[in-house]
């Protein structure tokens, strides 16, 4: 399990680490997005639409236990860690300074800073808002992982070499 806020580099890792230990990969942000695309919306729209209605992300989160249970899976999410913290073998969380996340996201999507910063911030209000309500999480709490990452301490390379070692140390 990999979590962190957007532009935080969770999918890089988590798709590497996948193919690396065989394992499949299952992305909760890959889901989000297709649902706003789906809807014509941006993520900004659409984190602001699932502050109204909740089915959209416990539709996300019943997808992403019953792929959890099944095993054999790397999955990228913010939130799913703290709802698989006593199931998962695994828990990483990568961060990194918002304006190094807003540069990425920017360079990632095409978009404009000024677009990347204020997406970025509502997005995450808009999860820290959500996943209280809905769950009683606070994702500030970040005591459940077995391993914190700044991604912008760190090149690329380094990073996963630190989550390759702790996955094998965990006997993964």
């Amino acid at each position: 399990m990999i979590s962190g806020p957007p532009g935080s580099g969770k999918s890089t890792y988590a798709k590497r680490l996948a193919e690396d230990l065989g394992l499949s990969y299952y992305s909760t942000g890959t889901i989000f997005r297709s649902i706003a695309r789906e809807r014509g919306l941006s993520l900004a729209e659409m984190s602001r639409l699932a502050e109204e209605d909740p089915r959209i992300d416990l539709e996300i989160d019943r997808r992403t236990l019953d792929v959890a249970s099944r095993g054999g899976v790397v999955i990228d999410s913010h939130l799913a860690a703290w709802l698989l913290r006593d199931k998962a073998q695994y828990l990483v969380l990568v961060k990194a300074p918002v304006w190094v996340r807003v540069r990425r996201i920017a360079r990632r999507d095409g978009v404009p800073l000024r677009r990347a910063l204020a997406e970025t911030v509502e997005r995450e209000w808009s999860q820290r808002l959500r996943f209280k309500r809905y769950y009683g999480i606070d994702v500030s709490d970040t005591t459940i992982f077995h391993l914190t990452v700044d991604t912008s301490m760190y090149s690329v390379e380094d990073t996963y070499r630190l989550i390759l070692e702790g996955a094998r140390r965990r006997g993964l």
